[in-house]
């Protein structure tokens, strides 16, 4: 005799991950991106290369650093190493000073869902 088929069987294994359809909220993420030379980059002449603050938003600081570099490479740059800082929160529990321009810069960031040069500082040797 066959057994009738049940429709309903109840979760499946990796269904409590696809059912957590919660949309996780974007923070803006302080990230330090050092880039090389590469034809085109608009680097002045005489640099070795340059280190880039960025305000990048992403759901967590990988997905800001894959984002970043994602748009720096179509910028004509090359990304050579990222730090991140973390969100303004763990920033201001690390004590740092954040002026008014810079909080406005992560803000547009984080409406834009964008990546902000915030500051280029070129490498001489």
């Amino acid at each position: 005799m066959i057994a009738p088929l049940r429709l309903d069987t109840g979760p499946m294994p990796g269904d409590a991950a696809r059912m957590n359809t919660e949309k996780r909220p974007q923070q803006v993420y302080t990230l330090v991106v050092e880039i090389g030379r590469k034809a085109g980059d608009g680097l002045p002449k005489k640099a070795t290369g340059a280190a880039l603050m960025v305000f990048a938003s992403g759901v967590d600081e990988a997905e800001a650093v894959r984002e970043t570099v994602a748009v720096l490479k179509q910028a004509d740059t090359a990304p050579l190493d990222v730090s991140g800082y973390g969100t303004l929160a763990d920033r201001e529990a690390e004590g740092h000073e954040i002026d008014e321009e810079e909080r406005a810069l992560m803000q547009r960031a984080l409406d834009d869902n964008a990546v902000i040069v915030a500051q280029m500082t070129p490498f001489y040797d």
